[in-house]
């Protein structure tokens, strides 16, 4: 979805020729993923963050594009709302000491993206999503003004056929609708990209989905939306219904939705993933390049695949595969499903977990696979969405072993050491494993993610506040504690 187009009204024929050149590009990737050699080399680690820009009194402040006029880092760019940013950090290679180079790099852009709002008299917050978002927040200028959001958002909205509905369960139930797709401005993530080859790409992406639903359940940061508390990870079925584009009627008949952690283990790599995304979304934005990429394949050169790679950008599959021209062409596990903040400590930890359960579950894939069934591994992501910690998940006993039902918390404690083994078979050095990883022992040990302590902070000051009030205060102290430091189960709730 980087990609920025110079025109926002397409017809029929624009359509059909851009069907007509994924096809194509799904050849070309498919003679790249047969070349020898082809996307081979030293497993890399990049990542995402995408942060809130925030009035003095704590609500949303529109003025990405005003910011970002004023930074001139490449590495800063906007997002869909116009309240949104998107840092885009350097791609490091996994062995060695990846943990304490994140760590730094998010460090400076977090400071980077500050000072650009304190110019403003704002502040860059990382926030799964903010706690004091008004309905008044999501009107018809919330969008950023860009083309590709305009176009993507009435494309959405004219397959859909009515306003996107969003209804969520919760402590304080919601529902809403709005005419375009700027909900899902509401919400921030941390996205974290490994390098595979495309030999290991099914067992490597196979393990990134087992493990997500542990690694979400102990990282959660986005618990309450227009002062109503829902879920530990309120973003997961956000993101998903705020984009919505299918007609009613159309889960029933199994249409799957653009938001969505799949339907099935995989079997066939990353040709069999990108054909799917292919195959079960229609196009939103059918800008077709110069480039003709079977030619290009063909003649031993590295295609940019510009439309493939378009598309798979308007299909938010919560694990996504990313195809990129760069270094002589490679294939990324883009892990999508890490929420934005508290810390730099918290989200280079939540980095570790994820990294390294993927990379330790990836050996024996087919046999953990084989002992869980995937639509139980997609109830456990939902459930670790909902309950985060105190989520019930069926978890294997072992590679090939029968699942047992088990809180994520106690599942989490499990793999905490098998997560290190994971990268430290990866060439990660242990000195930069282990303070990354002993940050999610102390989270998971005290119970105190970045949604509870939101929540309990909120319980305690309510009474003498009232709810508004008691979100704008919880929120000055999140952010007071957040430029402190210190990882989020050592912040106090001391009211």
């Amino acid at each position: 979805m980087g990609r920025d187009i110079d025109r926002e009204r397409f017809d029929e024929a624009d359509f059909g020729r851009f069907e007509a050149r994924l096809r194509e590009c799904l050849e070309a990737l498919g003679l790249l993923l047969r070349r020898p050699g082809f996307g081979e080399g030293p497993a890399t680690l990049g990542a995402e963050l995408e942060l809130f820009l925030v009035s003095p009194q704590g609500g949303a402040l529109p003025i990405n594009q005003k910011v970002l006029s004023e930074i001139l880092d490449s590495r800063l760019t906007y997002e869909l709302d116009r309240f949104d940013l998107e840092c885009n950090l350097s791609p490091l290679p996994l062995a060695g000491r990846p943990f304490a180079a994140l760590g730094r790099e998010l460090g400076e852009v977090l400071a980077l993206a500050d000072r650009g709002a304190r110019a403003h008299r704002g502040r860059a917050v990382a926030v799964g999503i903010l706690p004091t978002f008004r309905a008044a927040d999501f009107g018809s200028l919330s969008m950023t003004d860009v083309a590709r959001y305009r176009v993507m958002s009435s494309a959405l909205r004219s397959r859909r056929g009515e306003p996107f509905a969003v209804r969520l369960e919760g402590s304080d139930p919601l529902e809403l609708v709005a005419e375009e797709a700027v909900l899902e401005g509401a919400n921030a993530s941390f996205q974290v990209h490994l390098r595979v080859a495309p030999a290991g790409f099914t067992d490597t992406y196979n393990a990134a989905q087992l493990a997500t639903a542990p690694v979400l359940a102990a990282c959660g940061n986005s618990p309450i939306f227009l002062g109503h508390r829902l879920w530990q990870e309120t973003r997961i079925g956000l993101v998903k219904q705020s984009v919505d584009d299918r007609p009613a009627g159309a889960e029933r008949r199994g249409v799957p939705a653009r938001v969505s952690f799949g339907r099935r283990w995989l079997d066939g790599g990353a040709e069999e993933l990108f054909a799917g995304i292919v195959k079960q979304y229609p196009a939103v934005l059918p800008v077709v390049a110069d480039e003709a990429p079977v030619a290009s394949a063909s003649a031993g050169r590295v295609p940019e695949l510009a439309e493939l790679r378009l598309h798979t950008g308007t299909v938010w599959l919560w694990n996504r595969p990313v195809y990129d021209p760069a270094d002589g062409g490679h294939l990324r596990v883009e892990l999508r499903a890490l929420p934005a903040g508290p810390t730099a400590v918290d989200m280079v930890a939540n980095a570790a977990f994820h990294l390294g359960l993927t990379l330790a579950l990836e050996p024996a894939a087919p046999a953990w696979t084989a002992g869980l069934a995937f639509e139980d591994a997609s109830r456990n992501f939902y459930r670790a969405a909902q309950a985060g910690l105190n989520a019930e998940l069926l978890w294997p006993e072992g590679p090939g072993l029968p699942p047992r039902r088990l809180s994520a918390r106690e599942v989490a404690l499990r793999l905490l050491p098998v997560a290190r083994e994971g990268l430290l078979r990866a060439g990660v050095e242990p000195g930069d494993a282990d303070p990354p990883l002993a940050v999610l022992e102390g989270r998971l040990e005290s119970g105190q993610t970045g949604a509870q302590w939101q929540l309990q902070t909120l319980e305690a000051l309510e009474p003498r506040f009232g709810r508004a009030e008691a979100l704008a205060e919880m929120f000055r102290r999140y952010v007071a504690l957040a430029d402190a430091g210190d990882p989020v189960h050592l912040w106090p709730v001391d009211c």
